[in-house]
């Protein structure tokens, strides 16, 4: 037992939304990410659904659906390899990888119609905004933010070398 408290993960917002290829290939970096730093290393996924993709806030909307339903994560990993299906299906691509994930589906059509989870969503936008998030992936961590919408070369190293700083701060 130690006396010493457990040092908080550093945080990584990833600025996101569904129907972003970009973010699709950002999936990635988090997957290389977690290998590397575990539970020392706190990934949260941030909505900014783009006007140019018509289904991304109904997306983000079933992600936090999937959210209250124990499958976060693996609901957002499902879509985001769906990208172009959600582009041409919308909606009911959205409810059909909840019932491919074993979640209520006809609770996600519920609360893409009775719109509970929209509060969380335009917060999110609206967050993302006021820092200066134009496109996504766009990651936040400490005090840095940086956009992987033009171009993701780079990015993973820059991140792990922020977080290796922040992480050694702690100790």
């Amino acid at each position: 037992m130690s006396d010493s408290p457990s040092a908080a993960p550093v945080v990584l917002d990833l600025w996101c939304e569904l129907e972003c290829p970009d973010c699709h290939r950002a999936l990635s970096d988090v997957h290389a990410l977690r290998a590397r730093y575990g539970d020392r290393l706190e990934v949260r996924l941030r909505h900014f659904p783009l006007e140019k993709h018509k289904h991304a806030y109904a997306a983000a909307q079933a992600a936090e659906e999937a959210a209250v339903q124990g499958k976060g994560w693996a609901y957002i990993e499902a879509v985001l390899a769906r990208t172009a299906d959600l582009a041409r299906a919308g909606e009911p691509l959205l409810i059909e990888v909840a019932g491919e994930l074993g979640l209520d589906a006809e609770e996600f059509d519920t609360a893409l119609i009775d719109g509970r989870h929209l509060l969380i969503v335009d917060a999110d936008q609206a967050e993302g905004k006021a820092i200066g998030v134009t496109g996504t992936p766009t990651y936040v961590i400490g005090d840095e933010r940086l956009d992987g919408g033009k171009s993701q070369d780079g990015l993973l190293a820059r991140i792990e070398e922020i977080a290796d700083r922040l992480l050694a701060g702690q100790g």
